[in-house]
């Protein structure tokens, strides 16, 4: 059995590989080695993660896809979630979370097939309502935000985040020697997001 663990954190000012030593010490308990480890930083409520799907395009049907919570996996809209169970579905792959107890047994070999079979539909539901909360609790703060920077402007106090003239300058200047954005982002440490704004100035630009 394959464990394929996946981090995620929302931006690059965040560790990704905050939860590794307790994804680790999860499959250590079952005797199990986790064989890849993919780790992003975008946001859970996009689909556009590279990361993810390159797990998904690595995994073979039985392997354990390994996160810390179901929110690294999905933040995403109902619609986007569906596709993504479809995704994990058609390649046969195993969601595992720690805070899903219901999931834990898809980490073991050793049940028969009908208890598998019924775990599977109890994760299923379960994978489910956390994914929806997840949403909902995503949605609830970027209102919460968006109502904070509502007051802050009408206070005359937001000026929003600052940009990094800097970084910003040097990842252009690797775009606009053809590299790509896939190389971008290893080499500068930035998200997806942040290559794909700086290109569209670029565009705009020329």
């Amino acid at each position: 059995m394959f464990v394929r663990a996946y981090l995620r954190a929302s931006t690059t000012e965040q560790d990704a590989s905050r939860a590794k030593a307790q994804l680790e010490a999860f499959a250590s308990e079952r005797g199990l080695t986790i064989a890849a480890y993919y780790l992003e930083n975008e946001s859970g409520s996009t689909l556009a993660r590279p990361e993810l799907f390159r797990l998904l395009g690595d995994a073979r049907p039985g392997d354990v896809l390994l996160v810390e919570q179901v929110d690294r996996l999905s933040r995403l809209t109902a619609g986007d979630w569906s596709k993504l169970k479809i995704e994990i579905s058609a390649r046969r792959i195993r969601v595992v979370a720690l805070d899903l107890p219901t999931s834990w047994i898809m980490a073991t070999t050793d049940a028969d097939d009908f208890t598998s079979r019924m775990f599977e539909a109890v994760n299923g539901m379960m994978l489910d309502v956390l994914a929806a909360v997840s949403r909902k609790d995503f949605e609830d703060r970027r209102r919460r935000q968006a109502q904070g920077q509502e007051k802050a402007k009408a206070a005359g106090l937001y000026k929003g985040r600052p940009t990094d003239i800097k970084r910003h300058a040097v990842i252009a200047d690797m775009l606009t020697r053809g590299m790509s954005w896939n190389a971008v982002m290893t080499a500068s440490g930035c998200s997806r997001t942040t290559v794909a704004t700086i290109a569209k100035s670029l565009k705009a630009a020329s």
